[in-house]
């Protein structure tokens, strides 16, 4: 590790403020509204972000980005957790660090120049599209499927739990191009204007109720061969690599997520009377907030140590895959403890932790289900 770990510097607090700043002026004040309708402004706020540079931290200043490392990135997901709302955290990162960095990745000049440099301009907004009726994640078993005729692809199948898909402008989808298995899926820009493409349910979900995870439909949907995005019937690593992103952004932010909520526990304890002493003095809960406090710094840490390893170009699937499962398995422990912590008032919605709650649950499911990431973490160990 570099002598000064993480190596913060007064540009990542620059961006930290402006990230804070931003989430607790927009997001923060609207907690409980979006979650109540269902839906937030993502098209207004997408726009907002962008004037303020927050949309291309990573990617390229040619393309309209900021030129900046997973540190940067880091820091502005861990600042945009004050919006205490899962749903729109969640939507916001599938945009940033989901659907868009594989087309910075492979993409082509003309991909860069319709998809992903409108996504950094907040004129365009990503989803994800690969998670199917009777594939999630078993990616190797996706049935979508894209024939090429002339110049085009013609898509057809359906794809479900899409974030972002009910507004989405474009998709990174993945299709099936060859034969069955991981040997004959590819990826593809879809945008979401193409005839034939249907949004069916938006589902009914325990949490991250602000954002959509929606139904989609492909009914002879043709695009042009050129949204091709990487090689034929390669599309299968594409997605690997792309998990590795997805899934160390579900740890950082389900670290900042369990900080808060532990602050705010803290907090209400201290406040909280019960049998004439404040609630933090018993020791019941003295012991079991510093154990939660302990082992959310090894989380964090162990975190930190995966974007050092994705930063510097090594391969980071082993790191990445025990950051996803420790904190986010941490996380649903520590939002049991930390809604326990508030009584009754736990249980209703006057405070955060009842949104937390319900949020975090996915974490351990979306990107690779802890069980998936164990079945990696002993594959990459030699087991």
């Amino acid at each position: 590790m570099p002598p000064s770990f993480p190596p913060w510097s007064e540009e990542h607090a620059l961006l930290r403020q402006t990230v804070r700043d931003f989430a607790l002026r927009e997001l923060t004040p609207h907690k409980k509204e979006w979650d109540d309708a269902g839906e937030w402004p993502a098209k207004e706020i997408f726009k907002k972000m962008a004037d303020l540079g927050l949309l291309g931290i990573r990617f390229p200043v040619e393309h309209g980005g900021a030129g900046m490392d997973w540190w940067a990135t880091t820091a502005y997901l861990e600042e945009l957790c004050e919006a205490r709302n899962g749903g729109v955290v969640m939507s916001i990162f599938v945009h940033t660090e989901i659907s868009t960095p594989i087309i910075a990745e492979i993409g082509t000049d003309e991909q860069k120049r319709n998809f992903l440099e409108p996504a950094i301009r907040g004129e365009m907004i990503g989803a994800l599209g690969i998670t199917e009726p009777g594939a999630g994640s078993d990616v190797a078993n996706i049935q979508t499927t894209a024939r090429i005729d002339g110049g085009d692809l013609v898509i057809n199948g359906a794809k479900t739990y899409i974030t972002n898909g009910s507004f989405a402008d474009f998709i990174t989808l993945g299709v099936r191009t060859g034969g069955p298995g991981y040997e004959g899926i590819s990826l593809c820009t879809f945008p979401t204007d193409t005839k034939g493409f249907s949004v069916g349910r938006k589902l009914d979900k325990l949490g991250t109720r602000s954002v959509d995870s929606s139904e989609l439909h492909f009914e002879d949907c043709r695009i042009p061969l050129r949204y091709l995005l990487g090689g034929l019937n390669e599309g299968f690593y594409s997605i690997m690599t792309n998990f590795q992103g997805e899934r160390l952004a579900a740890a950082i932010i389900s670290n900042r997520g369990m900080e808060i909520s532990v602050q705010e526990a803290m907090e209400y304890m201290q406040a909280r009377s019960a049998f004439g002493k404040p609630l933090s003095k018993n020791q019941v809960w003295k012991h079991k907030f510093a154990e939660m406090m302990t082992s959310i710094r090894a989380a964090k840490m162990l975190s930190y140590h995966a974007v050092d390893t994705l930063n510097s170009g090594e391969n980071p699937t082993l790191e990445v895959s025990m950051a996803k499962l420790f904190s986010c398995d941490l996380a649903q422990r520590v939002a049991y403890d930390c809604l326990q912590a508030h009584g009754g008032y736990g249980f209703v919605e006057e405070y955060d932790i009842a949104r937390y709650f319900r949020d975090v649950r996915l974490f351990t499911i979306g990107g690779g289900t802890s069980e998936i990431m164990k079945e990696i973490i002993a594959k990459w160990s030699g087991l």
